[in-house]
């Protein structure tokens, strides 16, 4: 059983031979049939809203508790709301209620809006969780309500009002940030939004006033069918109102202000192009792939690969994610990932929402003009950068930018240089513990050295 699918009593999610299943349990029956006759799943999966599946059969498990085995169309890497950018947690707020509203239509709703229920597949967000739905009562609340505004709208408000990091609570607050904390985070201006003094503050007076129930609908007062569909066109309108706020980061312009000349930009793309093709990836990790130039250059390479794009800069992986709409492209996956603080497991035991590394083992792992901001802005040796990237996959594509370079000059301009075993011959010692060498290609124009490396057996 995968450990975030205890919980349920529906069925469970597991892995066999590598690849992921779902238990249904005899519980659940009667609601998943009718899921599968009414139209609503042929509608989902049309659609692009939910995952679509296949019926199996493993004689080799046997539970007496099973209804049914199904085996989800596989999700190629698995990610948690508090990795995605603002446009992608809005994106997924919408999702889940486009789902809420086509399951309203089949008298089925529903029964939890977790955030951790949408995937990102082919450059777009999904629905996975087909053991979400119940069916509709009349004049009964939405139950998903309260847990739809913990891990959507308080997240989103807080980005888009208060800090575009604060989804990083989320991380700390596994079933949502509490309404209570995100109002007092929210400034005054917020109650402005009409939805947001709805569905936040008078939300969160009503939780207190019922000391503890975390969804203003749970109430003996009938809700009709109508009511909930306005509830939920209240919510659409709301998360569709709140904007990103305009962004001037450290790295979000960065391929503006490069010491680059349009020749050897030019050059390292075509130095990244040949790597690839010479070692064929199906897996990509981009560490520090800011806005994805050379993702893409890296994907141009080779169109069959699926790269994720992870980078520290909350606005750079936004308009990763949004070129990634822009384009339909498929392949691309941008994240947020801060590598010297990669995301923890956590939860029940920690086992309940993995850690960056054991989530995904790539062929390829890129890291470009990331040592220097990894040795010298962080201090860290690079034996040990060495050793974490070995451990993600087996090939590596890396950039050695020398002290002299004008970006590394510029990180020492704030510090003591105390950084005496920085030098290209040090690198290639140090790595060379964990990796084979096998080309190196300077950047002409530029003092900079590209590194093909294979990982050592």
């Amino acid at each position: 059983m995968n450990n975030v699918s205890f919980r349920d009593s529906a069925g469970f999610v597991f892995k066999h031979n590598g690849e992921i299943y779902r238990q249904i349990n005899k519980v659940y029956q009667d609601i998943y049939e009718k899921l599968m006759s009414c139209g609503l799943y042929e509608e989902l999966t049309e659609k692009g809203f939910l995952v679509p599946h296949k019926e199996i059969n493993l004689t080799e498990l046997r539970d007496n508790r099973l209804y049914k085995y199904i085996k989800p169309e596989q999700i190629d890497f698995i990610s948690y709301p508090y990795e995605w950018c603002f446009s992608e947690l809005k994106d997924a707020a919408i999702l889940t209620l486009n789902v809420q509203k086509t399951a309203l239509k089949y008298n089925m709703s529903l029964k939890d809006a977790s955030g951790f229920n949408i995937q990102f597949k082919n450059g777009k967000p999904i629905f996975i969780d087909t053991l979400s739905f119940e069916t509709y009562r009349e004049n009964t609340p939405w139950i998903a309500y309260g847990q739809f505004c913990r891990h959507f709208l308080a997240p989103l408000a807080l980005m888009a009002y208060t800090d575009i990091r604060l989804n990083h609570l989320l991380i700390t607050n596994l079933d949502g940030i509490p309404l209570d904390l995100c109002q007092k985070l929210l400034p005054l201006r917020a109650k402005l939004n009409s939805g947001l003094l709805f569905h936040i503050y008078l939300h969160s007076l009503s939780i207190k006033k019922n000391e503890g129930v975390t969804n203003i609908s749970d109430s003996k007062q009938k809700f009709s069918k109508t009511a909930m569909e306005a509830l939920i066109d209240s919510l659409e309108s709301c998360i569709s109102s709140l904007k990103q706020p305009k962004l001037k980061t450290e790295w979000g312009n960065y391929y503006l202000n490069t010491n680059y000349t349009e020749s050897s930009f030019k050059e390292k793309e075509n130095i990244i192009k040949e790597f690839i093709q010479k070692i064929n990836p199906n897996t990509i990790c981009d560490l520090g792939a800011n806005s994805g130039t050379f993702s893409r250059a890296a994907l141009s390479a080779q169109p069959e690969a699926f790269c994720i794009a992870f980078d520290i800069d909350t606005a750079a992986v936004d308009k990763n994610y949004k070129l990634v709409k822009r384009n339909n492209e498929s392949g691309l996956l941008p994240l947020i990932l801060d590598i010297t603080n990669p995301t923890p497991a956590i939860g029940f035991a920690n086992e309940e929402r993995s850690n960056f590394q054991s989530r995904f083992k790539c062929h390829t792992v890129m890291a470009l003009a990331l040592l220097h901001h990894l040795a010298i802005s962080n201090n860290l040796p690079f034996c040990n950068i060495a050793k974490f990237l070995s451990e993600l996959g087996e090939y590596l594509i890396i950039e050695f930018i020398p002290k002299d370079d004008s970006k590394v000059q510029f990180l020492l301009s704030t510090r003591e240089d105390i950084f005496e075993n920085y030098s290209q011959e040090n690198f290639e010692k140090d790595f060379s513990n964990f990796y084979k060498i096998i080309e190196k290609r300077e950047i002409q124009g530029s003092k900079r050295t590209i590194y093909l490396m294979q990982r050592s057996k």
